[in-house]
């Protein structure tokens, strides 16, 4: 079992092996196959390229300046954003920032398709508003039309949680993400970590053994 989150050491970080814990995943067997795979042609461009928008960008870059500095790097000029209907407006201006940078975008919403919930087996009462048409989240859908459009990157705004996870699972291009969905939180997921032990304490830790506390 790994347990980095809890790491009080950290020796990967300073390259001290000496100091690696008994438990650490820098001590597997596979170490050398790993390294091997980023000589690969793909991997090793993406690796390469990230370390260099890491090294030149750090503190400084916003994440969409960021994105713009990774596809150039790569060679990439086309880009694809699958984003949330919710999220049309920022979707929008997204797109109009990286145009302006000299992308070319393709977008696609998750609602493509217009299939209903019912194909998922769902029931009236499964709806956000039942008793009305719900068209249901289709992100391998927005996977395969990024893939015949072609795209070199693809983008993630907003994708619902599980929704994001079949994109990148049937994406043909590399995938990061520009912004995750949270509504309660303004996509601010990481206010609820921040005040965990506050605010969402109750919500977030069981208040008995086996009890989700959610």
């Amino acid at each position: 079992m790994f347990r980095c989150a809890e790491c009080g050491v950290v020796a990967c970080d300073t390259g001290d092996a000496a100091s690696y814990p008994r438990d650490c995943p820098s001590l597997e067997p596979d170490r050398d196959e790993v390294l091997g795979l980023y000589g690969e042609d793909e991997n090793g461009k993406l690796a390469h390229n990230a370390a260099l928008v890491e090294a030149h960008g750090y503190c400084r870059l916003t994440r969409i300046e960021e994105i713009v500095d990774f596809a150039a790097r790569c060679g990439f000029t086309r880009l694809g954003l699958a984003f949330c209907i919710g999220l049309q407006r920022e979707a929008r201006v997204v797109s109009r920032i990286l145009r302006a940078r000299g992308l070319e975008v393709d977008s696609v919403v998750c609602k493509n398709a217009a299939l209903p919930k019912e194909e998922l087996g769902l029931t009236d009462d499964d709806k956000v508003t039942p008793g009305a048409f719900e068209g249901m989240c289709n992100p391998i859908g927005q996977a395969r039309a990024l893939r015949r459009a072609g795209t070199e990157l693809n983008l993630i705004l907003g994708l619902c949680v599980g929704h994001d996870s079949l994109f990148m699972r049937h994406s043909a291009a590399p995938v990061t993400v520009l912004a995750v969905k949270d509504r309660v939180l303004g996509h601010n997921p990481l206010a609820a970590v921040y005040l965990a032990d506050s605010y969402y304490h109750d919500r977030l830790y069981p208040a008995e053994p086996g009890d989700r506390g959610i």
